[in-house]
């Protein structure tokens, strides 16, 4: 018979509909079915500026909000031609808050992975670490979630006194939780059962799918954007890629959890080394001038007037950027007609990619455990209807 999972069950994380034909409790055909949230984010970016269409990618990837700004940054940096006028401070601090909500949405994955399986408790647990990081966010910008703090040309602000000690406090809590979810999970036999040698990808599908981040790596595929194409000043630090090696749900949870381990690496490496600086490019046409000089400068006055007016106007031509965000590869294409707005943006979610690989993993395997693959692949809806 044929079956709809979804739109809104509460494991497809998301409003996704799932077409299953099964015989008995044999999954023998799988169809994602997406297109029930579409929000329309890249249509909408061309009628805004550059600098409002920002705060659209927070809503894309909902979960890593900060990954979706730095792309966006980078890609909207490179149009300038102003690239290489960001500061170490700048990109240290980015990487600082790109790993914190790496390890943010990884545990929001966790969590609720472990919770459609049956693991109540790990959702409760995780979402106590998510917090003291959702209060560092707080801290900087004011808002828990959708910041849109690292912007073309910089930061919104400068970091608040406070940001180091909350951020290492953070560093020295996370490892022995950590450790208590391994013991909860890790080696718990009702866990093993339910992820070993279920939703099975192999390298040459995940490659020929396009597959990327942990659901590419936990296949035994060595890939990440991080260490291959190298943004923010990332080459400056020392990390290990955890891959995989049967690729089934098991590993793309070992993946994951082992990645948050070396995010803490990161983010201890890139506070030692955060150095003194601005928080923008001291580029009049790019960012508005401190507050303080409004009042005493016309000068002043007339270039925050007209980049809050008009924006600022990239010269023609195209730019793609690729960063590693917590789902996997996203991309950022962008086309400038030499206007104030984008002519076109168009984003490559790694959450769209990856959700085209749950059919290879879920025929032939039982109904249950339709459940098991679509949280390994920790999807949001979010990026995939944009």
């Amino acid at each position: 018979m044929t079956i709809n999972m979804g739109p809104q069950h509460p494991s497809t994380h998301g409003v996704l509909r799932l077409v299953l034909t099964i015989e008995g409790e044999t999954v023998i055909k799988a169809v994602p079915d997406i297109g029930f949230l579409h929000t329309g984010i890249e249509k909408t970016a061309e009628v805004k500026s550059y600098h409002q269409a920002l705060v659209l990618t927070d809503r894309m990837d909902y979960l890593a909000p900060l990954n979706n700004n730095l792309g966006y940054s980078l890609a909207v940096e490179r149009l300038l031609g102003i690239d290489d006028e960001i500061n170490d401070k700048i990109k240290y601090t980015r990487v600082i808050l790109a790993e914190l909500q790496r390890i943010a949405s990884h545990l929001v994955w966790l969590g609720t992975s472990a919770l459609d399986l049956g693991a109540q408790s790990v959702f409760l647990y995780c979402f106590r670490e998510r917090e003291m990081i959702l209060d560092i966010f707080e801290l900087i910008s004011g808002v828990r979630m959708m910041t849109s703090y690292i912007c073309p040309g910089g930061l919104q602000a400068e970091l608040p006194k406070g940001f180091e000690a909350k951020v290492r406090e953070f560093l020295k809590a996370f490892p022995p939780r950590l450790q208590e979810y391994h013991d909860l999970l890790s080696n718990n036999q009702l866990w093993l059962e339910r992820t070993r040698n279920i939703g099975i990808l192999t390298q040459e599908d995940a490659l020929a799918y396009g597959a990327s981040g942990p659901t590419l790596r936990g296949s035994g595929v060595v890939w990440d954007i991080r260490k291959v194409f190298p943004y923010s000043g990332y080459e400056k630090f020392d990390f290990d890629i955890p891959v995989g090696s049967t690729g089934d749900v098991y590993d793309r949870y070992m993946v994951r959890m082992l990645e948050m381990e070396e995010s803490r690496k990161i983010i201890e490496q890139a506070l030692e080394g955060l150095p003194e600086g601005p928080y923008r490019v001291q580029n009049k046409k790019v960012t508005p001038p401190p507050k303080w000089q409004i009042t005493g400068s016309m000068e002043a006055l007339i270039h925050h007037f007209k980049l809050f007016t008009e924006g600022y106007r990239p010269p023609q031509g195209e730019v793609f950027v690729r960063t590693e965000a917590p789902k996997g590869e996203l991309g950022f294409y962008m086309v400038s007609d030499g206007g104030p707005k984008p002519y076109r943006m168009h984003v490559r979610g790694a959450s769209f990619a990856n959700l085209q690989v749950l059919p290879r993993m879920v025929e032939g395997t039982f109904l249950s455990d339709v459940v098991a693959a679509i949280g390994s692949i920790d999807i949001v809806l979010g990026e995939v209807d944009r």
